[in-house]
C-alpha cells in the first residue's frame, strides 16, 4: 500500500464524454476543505462541452497543513505528497493516451496553489491551466528562471480578487511574472469581489481558456 494518503483513493471522474473520447480533459483539484464534488459542481457552471473532468480528493480534505505562505518545510511531507499525487495523476490520464495538448489543469485556492507550484517546479507543459485565487508556495518571492523551464507559449489563466482574505494579490501578481518569464501566454484577471468563492466573470474567463485550448489543437 502506498505512503501517500492522498493515492488512496482513486479520482472521481466528472463530465459529459469518457477521458478517450473528450475533446480536453481537465484535471481538476480542490482547495481546503472542499472535496471533488466542489469542483464537479464548477464543471457543471462553466457547461463545456465535450469535456471530462478527472477530480481527485485530498486526505483529510486538505493537501497540506499550513498557509501556503509558510516556509516550505513547514508543509513537509504533506505537499511533497501532493505533489506526487498531481504528477501520478498526470501520467495515468497520459497513459489512456490522451496527448498533453488535451489535458488542461484547473485549480481553485489551496488547488490552485497545489498547481501553480507543481507547474513551476516541473515545468509540465499541458494544453492550459486556470489557476483561480493561487500562487506559488513559500514566504518568500523569488525568480524561477534558474530552473530553465519553458512553456513555450501555454496559455494560463490567473484570477483572484484584489480583497481575497487568503491569498495576497501580491503573490498572484509574482506568479503571474513566473509564468511570464517561463513563456506562458498568461492573462491575469483581478476583481473586487469580497468573497473567497469562484464568480461567473471568472467562470466565463475560465470557459474562454478551454475555448481557445480546443480551437488551438
Amino acid at each position: 500500500m502506498t505512503t501517500n494518503p492522498h493515492l488512496r483513493t482513486d479520482p472521481v471522474r466528472s463530465g459529459t464524454r469518457d477521458l478517450e473520447q473528450a475533446s480536453l480533459v481537465v484535471y481538476a483539484v480542490h482547495g481546503r476543505g472542499q472535496h471533488p464534488q466542489f469542483m464537479a459542481d464548477v464543471a457543471h457552471r462553466i457547461e463545456e462541452p465535450d469535456t471530462a473532468y478527472l477530480l481527485p480528493g485530498a486526505d483529510g480534505n486538505s493537501w497540506y497543513p499550513r498557509s501556503f505562505l509558510a516556509p516550505l518545510e513547514d508543509n513537509e511531507p504533506c505537499l511533497g505528497h501532493a505533489l506526487e499525487t498531481v504528477d501520478t495523476h498526470l501520467s495515468w490520464i497520459a497513459s489512456q493516451g490522451v496527448p498533453t495538448e488535451r489535458t488542461v489543469l484547473l485549480g481553485f485556492s489551496q488547488g490552485a496553489c497545489l498547481l501553480a507550484e507543481y507547474l513551476l517546479r516541473t515545468g509540465h507543459r499541458c494544453g492550459g491551466a486556470a489557476l483561480l485565487t493561487g500562487g506559488y508556495l513559500g514566504p518568500e518571492e523569488k525568480s524561477w528562471a534558474a530552473l530553465g523551464h519553458s512553456f513555450g507559449g501555454m496559455p494560463v489563466l490567473l484570477a483572484t480578487s484584489a480583497r481575497d482574505e487568503w491569498v495576497p494579490l501580491s503573490r498572484v501578481h509574482a506568479t503571474t511574472e513566473a509564468f511570464v518569464e517561463l513563456g506562458a501566454s498568461v492573462r491575469l484577471h483581478v476583481d473586487d469581489d469580497p468573497d473567497h468563492h469562484i464568480n461567473d466573470d471568472v467562470l466565463g474567463y475560465t470557459r474562454e481558456l478551454f475555448d481557445t485550448i480546443t480551437t488551438r489543437r
